[in-house]
């Protein structure tokens, strides 16, 4: 490969594989690379139908685009590698001008696109009860707080039966205005206050606080990446959104379970801004449990307000979640099936300049 063509295979930002007429792997890019989870080393002249799975008659495909010599495409197949679920992909087969027996297959998964779509449409939605909860704020709390006072004072002369109403009465207004600070928190408009922070950092504290209090009851443990850079964040507003997630993943399974908290690097991944620029989302975290996974029937629609799966849940915590991520520049994503959740979120690396400042 001359430089350039070199440069343009390595910044493919979909995997791309190239096989030989015996449908062994010839080459990858590095994308290709991070989606089978393995080295070009240790996968190079490996049978290529042994470390990947396609919900399609892939391999007569190939041969089709051999014998005619022309591309083809196949449209929402499901791909994986045998190591997690596979993804809803587009294929593209196409044999090499200069070599008619290599084909290069493209695998486009649109679990991304869809993602970061759906992480666009959270970022919306979450916006959209500002509004809301300025009205909730101003009109219901300063009711709230008369009537618990009301209900207070009429407890200083009842029986003890009678104080089970008035206790009853000052606990759920207590809860209500406590969801209402919930709401508040989407109209905060006040941008993050960012700089260059370690990540795992973040992860530590939040690791730590789980596991003597809500988290105590699970088994979680770290798989981190040290050589990951800085990303660009508030540290505060970071730490509530990793404390929110392990608190999920936690009250997931009551009688215990496991909790992985991993980092990694992942140069392909890119979002794009409303204003139509792109930027890199290379750190990746991912929180894990073995719990019984999110109903399908919400599964789309987790990062929405008010969409919960817990019983007594307000729906407003991943919403958060989504809020914060949004405005740090990064994307968050779920893919959830019984027994294996995983909350996967995309953070930019910090800009050199804060990194000396």
């Amino acid at each position: 490969m001359t430089n350039r063509t070199q440069a343009l295979w390595v910044s493919l930002p979909i995997p791309a594989i190239i096989v030989s007429n015996d449908d062994s792997i010839v080459d990858l890019n590095p994308a290709a690379e991070t989606f089978m989870n393995g080295s070009l080393r240790s996968l190079l002249n490996a049978p290529l139908w042994d470390k990947l799975m396609v919900d399609a008659p892939l391999e007569d495909a190939v041969l089709r685009v051999r014998k005619n010599f022309s591309p083809l495409f196949i449209n929402d197949v499901d791909v994986g590698t045998g190591e997690r679920p596979p993804f809803l992909c587009n294929l593209q087969v196409a044999p090499l001008v200069d070599n008619p027996d290599l084909v290069l297959i493209l695998i486009e998964p649109r679990e991304i696109a869809g993602r970061l779509g759906r992480s666009m449409q959270s970022k919306s939605a979450a916006r959209s009860a500002i509004g809301m909860a300025e009205m909730l704020a101003h009109e219901i709390k300063n009711p709230l707080a008369g009537i618990t006072g009301a209900a207070q004072l009429l407890s200083m002369n009842l029986t003890k039966d009678d104080l089970e109403l008035t206790d009853l009465i000052v606990a759920e207004s207590r809860r209500i205005v406590k969801l209402l600070e919930q709401v508040e928190q989407f109209g905060n408009l006040r941008p993050p206050a960012r700089k260059a922070v370690n990540i795992h950092d973040v992860l530590e504290r939040a690791r730590k606080s789980a596991a003597v209090g809500f988290g105590a009851h699970m088994n979680i443990r770290e798989s981190y990446d040290p050589s990951l850079p800085n990303t660009y964040a508030d540290a505060d507003q970071l730490l509530q959104v990793f404390l929110n997630l392990l608190k999920n993943a936690a009250e997931a399974s009551n009688t215990g379970g496991d909790i992985q908290i991993r980092t990694f690097y992942e140069l392909s991944l890119r979002l794009r801004k409303q204003d139509g620029s792109g930027t890199s989302v290379p750190l990746q975290v991912e929180i894990i449990d073995n719990g019984p996974g999110l109903p399908e029937e919400i599964s789309g629609e987790i990062f929405e307000p008010f969409v919960s799966s817990k019983e007594n849940g307000t729906g407003l915590g991943l919403a958060l979640v989504s809020k914060i991520i949004s405005e740090h520049d990064g994307w968050i994503a779920v893919d959830s099936v019984p027994g294996r959740t995983v909350f996967r979120i995309s953070l930019p690396v910090a800009p050199r300049t804060e990194e000396t400042t």
